[in-house]
């Protein structure tokens, strides 16, 4: 089902706090994995704050849907949005990646509250989200699980075994995308390690994939409403984005896999993500319903 355009605005608005928020706490930072933390934010946004089931006064809540992040790298971003929600205090941004902080540069599950699980070693967090789906049914819990892979992390072969897996094992209640921006720490993916044809790699596992605009939000909903409607086997979503969205000097540019921000650097970036919503939003309006 399309959103509305209300909906849509929504949204719209509230990645654009994040993609600020996010932007702010590398920062203060010093330095993060910025670029894969924008190109990844729009999928965060329209999850926690769409559809997915959880309490932010309980954490641990059994029923609640599962996230697993497993390009844990972007946990800049990650961390923006549990912090937003509450289930963390904002201020813990601010030693993002700093000794002694909570909020280390991968996530920590036993110390950032809202995070189910802890990632950054790539190749993990689909066995890991196949793990919570089969719990699920199992124990005739409702429950879904998520699970965001970045590309470049789709090198490493235990993705496919858990592809197999999830397939033999018809997790039809495992909903995952790849953040498809197309570049990894030393290059484009392409030139690196070709992943094409991407799709159907994750057909020929036994995946129905849905491919779509990673940013924009009415193509992620009709993706997601699908696979939440679907029975039998589990969905990829492939999301088409593009590394560091939003900041123009950024965006493509797989040096910014990693990288730190000085003062014209990050107001900068503020001035080009305040452009950036207005195209966003313009887009919104004219395609809303």
């Amino acid at each position: 089902m399309a959103l509305s355009k209300q909906e849509w605005l929504a949204l719209e608005k509230k990645a654009h706090e994040l993609r600020n928020l996010c932007l702010d706490t590398t920062y203060w930072a010093g330095s993060a994995h910025i670029g894969g933390g924008m190109s990844v934010m729009d999928m965060l946004t329209i999850l926690y704050y769409k559809y997915m089931k959880i309490d932010t006064s309980n954490a641990q809540w059994e029923d609640r849907d599962r996230f697993i992040l497993s390009k844990g790298h972007a946990g800049v971003a990650y961390a923006c949005v549990l912090c937003d929600l509450g289930f963390n205090d904002k201020e813990q941004l601010k030693t993002f990646n700093l000794t002694n902080s909570k909020m280390g540069i991968h996530l920590d599950s036993n110390k950032v509250v809202g995070a189910d699980a802890s990632t950054g070693s790539l190749g993990h967090g689909l066995s890991i989200a196949l793990g919570t789906a089969l719990a699920a049914k199992v124990l005739g819990k409702d429950y879904k699980t998520y699970c965001i892979l970045g590309d470049g992390e789709c090198d490493e072969g235990s993705n496919w075994e858990a592809g197999m897996s999830a397939a033999h094992f018809k997790a039809d209640n495992l909903i995952s995308f790849v953040d498809r921006n197309g570049c990894m720490i030393d290059g484009k993916t392409e030139d690196v390690m070709k992943l094409e044809p991407l799709a159907d790699k994750w057909r020929a596992f036994g995946f129905i994939v849905k491919e779509v605009d990673g940013h924009n939000f009415n193509e992620l909903s009709e993706a997601i409403d699908f696979a939440l409607e679907n029975k039998g086997a589990p969905v990829m979503i492939i999301a088409n984005t593009v590394k560091g969205a939003g900041v123009d000097y950024m965006e493509g540019d797989y040096k910014w896999h990693y990288g730190a921000l000085d003062d014209e650097k990050y107001n900068k970036a503020k001035e080009s993500l305040d452009r950036y919503y207005e195209k966003r939003i313009a887009r919104a309006e004219k395609e809303g319903i």
